[in-house]
């Protein structure tokens, strides 16, 4: 009797233990956006508004998808240095396409700007660079995006987004960043 007991409690832990592994993946797992209209074979605009942490591809005037964003740990202002943690704000355009980022996929802008350089080097310091639009940490994507702003200054999506997004944006692709 005592063996049978054991035996059902094993089991029921093991149910228990199966059914929480079952939540947990569908409500981390990664979701496609929801279709509206089907992305085209390349866009030629992307808009960033960072206080409504969105992201829109546009298409001759239309939008063609919208997504969630996390941006710089400190997303507040433009960026003026490296390590502010801040997302920069401007027009740039997309200037290279990294297929081995350790953020599953990155496509670069075009920061610092001279400008930026200029400023950086009149204060003595450097206006930080590297800027990404970018997927999860590698081994993390798994469980869908992360929900607050963890970037060093960079703009991050779910690893399905991002591969919607790497087959639209080519080299050259205007990226406006809004306050």
């Amino acid at each position: 009797m005592l063996r049978l007991a054991r035996l059902f409690s094993a089991l029921t832990f093991l149910l228990i233990l199966t059914g929480a592994a079952v939540v947990l993946y569908d409500r981390y797992s990664p979701v496609a956006p929801p279709v509206t209209v089907a992305l085209p074979d390349r866009i030629d605009r992307i808009l960033i508004e960072k206080s409504a942490r969105r992201m829109t591809l546009w298409k001759d005037g239309e939008v063609v998808r919208t997504y969630d964003i996390a941006l710089g740990f400190d997303p507040e202002g433009d960026k003026d240095r490296e390590g502010d943690g801040r997302t920069p704000e401007g027009t740039f355009t997309i200037d290279r396409r990294n297929p081995n980022s350790a953020y599953h996929l990155s496509l670069g802008i075009d920061y610092p700007q001279p400008e930026d350089v200029a400023r950086g080097r009149a204060g003595g310091y450097s206006p930080g660079g590297d800027i990404m639009i970018h997927g999860q940490p590698n081994g993390l994507g798994r469980i869908g995006a992360i929900p607050y702003d963890w970037t060093a200054g960079c703009i991050a999506v779910s690893d399905a987004e991002m591969r919607e997004i790497w087959a639209v944006a080519g080299i050259g692709t205007e990226v406006e960043i809004r306050p």
